[in-house]
């Protein structure tokens, strides 16, 4: 063996990459080699324990288990850079399983007492081998990726890592609930801050007034400031916890539409976070962006204002967010552009002859969005109740969604290929229509029937009556009890679009064309886990849209995702996480974005990872294939 080939083997693969350069060269200088012809037997089952951790450099193995019939079950297959023999090694039990070579492999041999020794002084070596490997390298594996983008950040602070408790110092200022607006006021002067905490007659918190309200309340309404503050005050009091990231308190801020948050810290009120202490965290935030949207009255407008939403994806990379973390923010982003352009709708077109609720779906339904997709949304309207209605109803909606469609493109959401949009008539229906649809989907399966499932019960309602989307996620609920027939169709459809990966855990790579060498991870790899986990949901009646979501209220509701919960979460999250590495460096090279990676260019760790993940989704197939046996061919 030439020493220095053996240190660069080991200095790419997990866990030894990680260790000291010291510690590898012992090792190193430790190993002995053996090769393996073909069909050799390397450990056979209730056979000697393994003497040695073996590793394979080239080659691979096959591990199976005799079963109580006497058949072989195989297990796994294990390729380069992976290992096998450590736990008879370890436990000093008789060998478990058969190790047959199902090629000419070569191993390099790392003795029982350099185990032992490795064990004892390296914690990363020991939590690879004796922990869960996926759920510890997480991490590991989204840094190894970090510290490759071009988006690597170098700020000590950030968004993404920084605990709400460590820029929350201000103290709270409060002041009885009986005070006057003008008590408020001087109050805020005289501590030069932007808000007071309103305490109540037991003491506790029981609203809060900004500067904002004193403008937009007080001086601009001409409002006596002899007042009680009472009138003023906001309700409810929006709380983050000390201990939350600031993106926590980022997104809460979004979504209720403010800019001050309670902080609480073990049990008590600690201090007041506000937007402009975001914005002097890192010198830019998504609340700027989201105020820059809210602020723009016409299409025209917003178009500059929406091109900067890609940008943020770039900077959540640099600050190393997650990306469950990513797509909930720009997801957000995302939600106001598309409610803004339907609010100048609606001022430009009037009243609508009847209430009625814009819904979407698909990526931006389940709120996974990371870059700009295509339009795939709905409008659900009220019931009419007479012919004169419905063709007002008939005329308004056909222009207001017309005017949307074009709106949106403008701002960067190109039209759905399949025209999946309000502007299309077919998905611009009354409520009773859409009861049919979905009745008509779930009674009659056909292979149309399923492909309508699986795009529109992602629903979720955007804007307007949000009660007529609750009457239609109500009603799909009602129809899918005792549908198995219709669940067997999903299911059938789910276990289909199998991981890509071959004989030894091998990549499965497009063959011709475009994309020769490259993998979907889109279609391969986020898909299938959100096929999954959608089937389970209409299953169990969980009404979330997203992802992430429904594993969280499936995981006392489903024993598959009881089981392999946190699994599938980090399978998630490391596939989107690398996609979005991926779309990000081709829109700064100024390519047009994809799904489509190059296996080859991963490091042997996201490679293991994302190996895992598909063994991951592979085993859950075959759990629904059990599950639902009498509907899958």
């Amino acid at each position: 063996m030439l020493f220095e080939d053996v240190i660069d083997f080991f200095k790419n693969i997990p866990p030894f990459q990680f260790l000291e350069e010291a510690v590898i060269r012992d090792i190193a200088g430790s190993v002995s080699m053996e090769f393996y012809p073909k069909g050799s037997v390397i450990l056979r089952q209730d056979g000697p324990a393994s003497d040695s951790l073996r590793i394979i450099k080239k080659g691979g193995v096959k591990i199976s288990m005799r079963s109580g019939t006497n058949e072989d079950v195989d297990l796994d297959y294990r390729g380069e850079g992976e290992s096998f023999g450590l736990v008879s090694l370890v436990g000093k039990e008789k060998q478990k399983t058969t190790i047959v070579a199902i090629d000419d492999t070569v191993c390099y041999l790392l003795d029982k007492q350099k185990v032992f020794s490795l064990i004892e002084s390296q914690p990363t070596f020991t939590e690879f081998f004796l922990q869960s490997h996926f759920t510890k390298y997480m991490d590991k594996t989204c840094r190894e990726m970090r510290s490759k983008s071009s988006f690597q950040g170098s700020s000590d602070h950030i968004l993404l890592t920084t605990q709400v408790g460590e820029i929350a110092n201000n103290d709270v200022i409060s002041i009885e609930d009986g005070s006057t607006i003008q008590d408020a006021a001087l109050a805020m002067s005289k501590h030069k801050v932007s808000s007071v905490v309103i305490l109540g007659s037991d003491a506790l918190p029981c609203g809060i007034v900004t500067d904002r309200d004193l403008r937009e309340k007080v001086v601009a309404k001409g409002r006596d400031v002899r007042e009680t503050v009472k009138n003023i005050m906001n309700l409810p009091l929006i709380r983050v916890d000390a201990k939350d990231y600031c993106f926590e308190a980022v997104l809460k801020m979004l979504k209720y539409n403010i800019h001050h948050l309670l902080v609480i810290k073990d049990g008590a009120l600690k201090s007041v976070i506000t937007n402009h202490d975001i914005l002097l965290l890192q010198g830019k935030s998504p609340l700027s962006l989201a105020k820059d949207i809210d602020s723009q009255q016409t299409i025209k407008g917003l178009i500059p204002v929406s091109r900067k939403i890609n940008s943020i994806v770039g900077f959540l990379l640099k600050e190393g967010a997650r990306a469950g973390n990513i797509i909930k923010i720009v997801s957000e982003l995302n939600d106001r552009l598309v409610k803004r352009v339907l609010d100048i709708a609606e001022r430009k077109f009037g009243p609508s002859p009847v209430p009625w609720c814009w819904v979407v779906f698909g990526s931006e339904g389940r709120g996974e969005q990371i870059f700009k997709t295509d339009q795939d949304n709905a409008l659900i309207y009220a019931d009419t109740t007479s012919a004169m209605q419905e063709e007002a109803a008939h005329k308004y909606f056909s222009d207001l969604t017309a005017f949307v469609k074009d709106g949106l493109e403008q701002c960067g959401f190109p039209p759905c290929p399949a025209h999946y949009m309000a502007s299309n008539p077919q998905w611009r229906q009354p409520l009773r229509t859409w009861r049919k649809y979905f009745s008509d989907w779930v009674t009659r399966p056909t292979a149309e029937a399923i492909l309508n499932s699986l795009i529109f019960f992602d629903f979720r309602p955007l804007y307007g009556d949000f009660s007529l989307a609750e009457d239609l996620r109500s009603y799909l609920a009602e129809l899918l009890e005792g549908q198995e027939v219709f669940l067997g169709y999903l299911a059938n459809t789910v276990v289909h679009n199998r991981p890509p990966l071959g004989f030894l855990k091998s990549f499965v790579v497009e063959k011709s064309g475009e994309h020769k060498d490259e993998l979907n991870l889109k279609i391969k790899g986020i898909m299938p886990l959100v096929d999954i986990v959608r089937l389970f949901a209409l299953e169990r009646d969980v009404r979330d849209s997203s992802t992430l979501g429904r594993i969280a209220e499936l995981r006392n509701k489903h024993t598959i995702i009881r089981e392999h919960a946190d699994e599938i979460e980090h399978s998630f999250e490391f596939i989107t996480l690398l996609t979005a590495h991926h779309q990000a460096k081709l829109l700064e090279e100024g390519k047009a974005i994809d799904n489509f990676i190059n296996p080859n260019n991963l490091s042997n760790l996201e490679k293991k990872t994302i190996k895992d993940a598909f063994q991951l989704i592979a085993g859950l197939q075959d759990s629904i294939v059990e599950l639902y046996k009498a509907f899958i061919w």
